[in-house]
């Protein structure tokens, strides 16, 4: 396959070390072992990804959970962290260091690396030019589960047309075409289709999230070419299908037929807004939904569940509700856990990317994750007594969380008294309007059928072999 590895011959002399070897470099390198055939094939596969989830989140949002439930917190363990089998992911796509979800999430579900911002495309294709598609359409798992007569599940908290939930379904040269409205005029008519479409011209069996402005038109949605559309309404007709936009209809949904639920017109509600009053599903309770709709055919399913507002959570620099996200993203993951046969199911848990979040300090143990610096009683290495919170070299107090870009940059005039609790803005290095991704690697868990694939440091896009050799599916 012309996009899975390239060949770099390199001079050693240049580097100044004597005489001249010739090296490879692979864009993607075999993990630490061939993917090998499972002895056991799953008939299922549940794709979990956390987006934004690098490990410090990981191992926030484990300290978290575990101070909600009146622990200190560190020695609590995280549902997935349970499972026999981690690797490490590199996530960089084919051109930044630094990745997006697009290519990352793409890397997933076709084995290729890809341009920063695409979807479904080799790295041959250019961003945003529509005719620099044709010929460099790479493969979807989820097409290859449908052809194998699987069923097809797509779940998220953020819009089901954003990057990472449209990576299972959509081939796009650039992301942002969640809608027709989003492609430029000089790039309509040229046989490329928006997100939004070819979700409901997709075979899926169910699929929940966010984000029905772009299946409707003006009054309703975002669509603005055809100032009457509902594509749900359509994709009703052609399918016979349920279409829900509320927790009650998704419930009430009969079985034997597809699902369409589209419960906020943008993003879905932060786990930390939530309400009583609130119609909307939780992660766990779609993931549910999902499941018990997929496990009855005989062929088996592939299911994609995002938490995608955990990225979210941290580009706004606010940790607590990255934490809240990734605390609801566990329940999901337990559900799947207690619901499914680890015999027949294989679950991975991974993330799409980092984020440049931090924890800092030496907090006591058991310190509030999301509060000021307090040092263990007697002092910590920096010598503070412990007698209260420690002190920056500005004489204020700084919290064990924080950012190394981001909205809450200290001002010209000097650093602000950080914030606590939840909703905080934590502090930031540098300022951006947005917190940006971080671009070291990330952990893949896995439990089930192939999960023995799941080891050493892996390229990003070999989970879709793991995924394949897991299903039995040759090469």
């Amino acid at each position: 396959m012309m996009f899975r590895s390239f060949c770099l011959a390199t001079c050693a002399a240049t580097l100044g070390l004597g005489g001249c070897t010739a090296t490879v470099a692979q864009d993607a390198p075999q993990a630490a072992a061939p993917v090998a055939a499972s002895e056991q094939r799953a008939r299922n596969v549940i794709l979990f990804i956390g987006d934004g989830m690098g490990i410090s989140t990981v191992t926030a949002a484990r300290i978290y959970a575990g101070q909600k439930q009146g622990q200190t917190g560190e020695e609590y363990v995280l549902p997935f962290e349970n499972f026999d089998h981690v690797a490490l992911v590199k996530t960089y796509n084919s051109n930044a260091q630094v990745p997006d979800s697009a290519g990352t999430a793409s890397a997933m579900n076709t084995g290729v690396k890809t341009n920063i911002g695409m979807l479904g495309y080799g790295p041959g294709a250019t961003l945003g030019d529509c005719a620099s598609g044709k010929g460099n359409e790479v493969p979807l798992v989820s097409e290859e589960a449908r052809d194998k007569g699987k069923a097809l599940g797509i779940v998220s908290t953020a819009r089901i047309t954003h990057a990472t939930p449209a990576a299972v379904y959509a081939r796009s040269v650039s992301r942002n075409w969640e809608g027709d409205s989003e492609i430029p005029e000089d790039q309509r008519g040229l046989g490329c289709m928006d997100i939004a479409r070819q979700l409901v011209e997709t075979p899926f069996d169910v699929a929940l999230g966010g984000g029905s402005a772009a299946f409707f038109g003006e009054g309703k949605g975002g669509r603005r070419l055809d100032a009457g559309a509902d594509l749900p309404g359509e994709w009703t007709a052609k399918t016979g299908g349920t279409f829900a936009t509320s927790m009650d209809e998704m419930t009430a949904a009969p079985a034997g037929k597809p699902l369409l639920g589209l419960f906020s017109p943008s993003h879905m509600t932060f786990t930390a807004d939530r309400t009583p009053e609130s119609t909307e599903p939780t992660l766990t309770d779609m993931t549910a939904t999902a499941v018990g709709r997929l496990r009855g055919d005989p062929q088996g399913y592939y299911l994609m569940v995002e938490s995608g507002r955990i990225d979210h959570g941290h580009h706004a620099g606010q940790a607590g509700y990255a934490l809240e996200e990734a605390v609801e993203f566990a329940r999901a993951i337990q559900w799947a856990i207690d619901n499914t046969d680890p015999k027949e199911t294989l679950i991975l848990v991974t993330a799409d990317h980092s984020h440049v979040f931090t924890m800092a300090g030496y907090p006591r143990r058991g310190n509030d994750i999301l509060g000021l610096v307090v040092p263990p009683a007697g002092g910590g290495e920096d010598g503070d007594t412990g007698d209260g919170p420690s002190l920056a070299g500005d004489g204020k107090p700084y919290t064990t969380l924080g950012y190394g870009n981001g909205p809450g940059a200290i001002k010209p005039g000097g650093r602000e008294m950080p914030e606590t609790g939840v909703a905080a803005h934590q502090q930031a290095a540098i300022p951006t309007g947005s917190e940006t991704h971080g671009g070291e690697d990330v952990a893949l868990y896995a439990n089930g059928p192939g999960a023995q694939n799941v080891r050493g440091v892996m390229e990003q896009n070999l989970i879709y072999d793991v995924i394949r050799k897991a299903f039995g599916w040759a090469d």
